[in-house]
């Protein structure tokens, strides 16, 4: 006998709460198998398909493209034929290092719905009749109940006591200010999920019509101005921040506002760091890269100087030193700026930290860096230098200690052995947590790092 098991959004990895649909890999009625990709997500890291861990036949599919679901929601159910081990567990694939690793808990029926004629709903199915959730579409609300008049939204959604699924603290303290009661609310997202635009719809459009208001005055018009959205100016363009941009701006944001941080930088004579790579690259084997060789002088310098490979704990109020470099990379994409993580920077060699930047960089580009490799950096490494600009003053990657910024190398007239000379010069500038180090230390290692770049034999020391 078939059964419908509802697949939702799995755990994408730390820090990552909600995702948005970019394209639907499958259509209701489509059969699908095991681990094979359904939907194309982007979330604040990267884009990524899902496959489903349930072989059968789709029935409904929640959210159209463009729309921000929430981990847990439900993204599609799909019809299985008689359960076994492997439709009913959970291949356990959803993600790489995350998914589920077994059945729901809750297996829903759905109402079969007609495939042809009709049109279809909003889950899928094709006209007004269709079922929705399993309920009729036409005077029955998204939960069951009944459907206000002309709204689509139910009366009562709510039971009165146990908590309101709101998508954000921002959407419940908008209903707060605007004295809605949200038990009074329904939400237009999944399982009836409220949404900020619901709260800002009730402010605007129900103030007199019982929609659940509690409270006039000054508080509901402060709440109601700032829920209307301004009015465009011509030729205006406004970019939501969300996805990748957005991820940016919260955590440049973070940093400035949490960490106490400073800057300071030198001018340094690359010229045989540079000669040293073309001995390298000459030998034959691997090219070895201009990063892969800065990041083994961070890996150094880090050695000697482990206050920078920290983070602080402000709850603990401790300094919290970390015994291996797991490397970040700055990385520009066309979904934004990324940091790739490169594990145990420290332990490898200059080809093997080559090969990783590498394969690193072209994940990023591609949209198909997983949560791992974007997460758990202790420091990082910006090459801004590609960019064609001397120097910039960079922002810690919270909640790591500091950050390396290197300029790009160009000839420039110096003073070299008593003379002068043309030499290839670069500027390195570092950001640094004033927490963790003063300025002696942050100065210490910078100016080893400007030494085994001027001499790169100063790094036998440490191989």
């Amino acid at each position: 006998m078939a059964q419908v098991l509802e697949f939702k959004l799995p755990d994408l990895g730390e820090g990552l709460t909600e995702a948005e649909i970019v394209r639907w890999l499958v259509q209701v009625g489509d059969v699908v198998a095991v681990d094979q990709p359904v939907v194309e997500v982007e979330t604040a890291k990267a884009s990524v398909e899902v496959p489903c861990p349930y072989g059968g036949v789709v029935t409904a599919r929640y959210g159209e493209e463009g729309t921000e679901l929430p981990v847990g929601a439900p993204l599609l159910t799909v019809a299985v034929g008689e359960p076994d081990a492997e439709s009913t567990a959970g291949s356990g694939n959803v993600l790489v290092g995350y998914g589920t690793s077994e059945a729901p808990g809750r297996r829903r029926r759905v109402r079969p719905v007609a495939l042809t004629g009709g049109g279809a709903g909003a889950n899928g199915a094709t006209g007004g009749s269709a079922a929705v959730n399993g309920a009729e579409a036409a005077g029955t609300g998204v939960n069951g109940t009944a459907a206000a008049p002309g709204s689509g939204l139910p009366a009562t959604a709510l039971p009165a006591d146990g908590p309101v699924p709101v998508i954000s603290p921002l959407v419940r303290r908008l209903a707060r200010e605007g004295g809605l009661d949200l038990r009074r609310l329904a939400g237009s997202g999944p399982d009836g999920l409220i949404l900020r635009a619901d709260v800002e719809r009730a402010l605007r459009d129900g103030a007199d019509q019982g929609s659940g208001r509690t409270a006039e005055g000054p508080v509901m018009a402060q709440a109601m101005a700032s829920a209307v959205a301004p009015a465009p100016v011509s030729g205006e363009v406004r970019v939501p921040l969300k996805g990748i941009r957005g991820a940016v701006a919260d955590k440049l944001s973070r940093s400035r506002r949490e960490i106490p941080d400073a800057t300071c930088w030198v001018d340094a004579d690359a010229t045989e760091l540079m000669r040293a790579r073309a001995a390298m690259n000459a030998a034959g084997g691997v090219r070895i890269s201009l990063v892969a060789l800065l990041a083994r002088i961070c890996a150094a310098a880090l050695a000697r100087f482990p206050e920078l490979n920290s983070s602080v704990d402000t709850e603990a109020r401790e300094i919290v030193r970390h015994p291996h470099v797991h490397l970040g990379f700055a990385a520009q994409t066309e979904r934004g700026l990324v940091v790739p993580v490169v594990r145990d920077a420290h332990a490898r060699d200059a080809e093997s930290l080559t090969g990783e930047f590498a394969r690193l960089t072209e994940a990023a580009r591609a949209g198909t860096l997983t949560p791992a490799e974007l997460t758990g950096g202790t420091f990082t490494l910006n090459n801004y230098g590609v960019f064609g600009v001397d120097g910039s003053t960079p922002i810690v990657n919270h909640p790591e200690a500091a950050m390396l910024g290197v300029g790009r190398i160009v000839p420039k007239p110096w003073v070299h052995e008593g003379e002068l000379a043309v030499r290839q010069v670069v500027q390195l500038s570092l950001t640094f947590d004033h927490r963790v180090c003063d300025g002696g230390t942050a100065g210490g290692f910078l100016r080893y790092v400007a030494d085994c770049v001027e001499q790169p034999a100063v790094l036998l020391r440490t191989l």
